[in-house]
């Protein structure tokens, strides 16, 4: 297995906590006219947004943060890394296509549909068949991740349509998305260490 560097370790730690720590800063910026509840992440960074600048920085260092985590997690297989990749593309290109203050946008909603996809997909993409991967990466918990990703991009839809819970069912999904690849990192570090392989 080839080993995964210790600095992504530090990429994809930094990512859940960028995002979390951008919409929570925008929020605040933002005041009780914003309801975390039934408003999505976006709405924090649209343009005229009391917190735009705060989430524009968050999803800009997202995606470098998964840009780089999928460059270091060479333990994975490389559809699964072109994915996370990927996903951190689409996460810059979301920081430069805010919605406007008077509400969504087509394009917008269509490049963080896209984003929403390869990040629910690149955990069975990156999957290990071999028997000898590191638990993140074995297709159980891989599949299992997917299945959840999907489930929550599936209750986030039917929140859209029903005007509910969409800020909850989309931050669920977004934690997930950003965990994910930590936890990856984290069991590659230990299996090699556990194995005695340099890293």
């Amino acid at each position: 297995m080839r080993s995964v560097p210790r600095w992504a370790l530090l990429s994809s730690g930094c990512a859940p906590v960028l995002l979390a720590g951008g919409w929570t800063v925008a929020a605040l910026l933002e005041g009780p006219v914003y309801d975390p509840a039934t408003q999505t992440i976006s709405v924090l960074g649209a343009y005229g947004a009391a917190g735009f600048w705060v989430m524009t920085g968050a999803f800009l260092g997202l995606g470098v943060c998964h840009l780089l985590t999928a460059g270091g997690l060479r333990a994975a297989a490389l559809a699964g890394r072109v994915a996370l990749g990927g996903g951190g593309a689409v996460a810059l290109v979301v920081a430069l296509l805010p919605v406007s203050s008077s509400g969504g946008s087509l394009v917008h909603g269509s490049v963080v549909a896209v984003g929403f996809t390869l990040l629910a997909m690149w955990p069975v993409l990156a999957a290990d068949r071999s028997g000898t991967a590191p638990w993140g990466l074995r297709p159980v918990p891989s599949i299992v991740v997917t299945v959840l990703m999907g489930t929550g991009a599936g209750w986030f839809l039917v929140e859209m349509y029903r005007h509910g819970a969409i800020g909850v069912a989309e931050r669920l999904v977004t934690c997930i998305q950003s965990l994910w690849p930590l936890v990856v990192v984290a069991s590659c570090l230990c299996h090699s260490d556990n194995d005695g392989h340099p890293t």
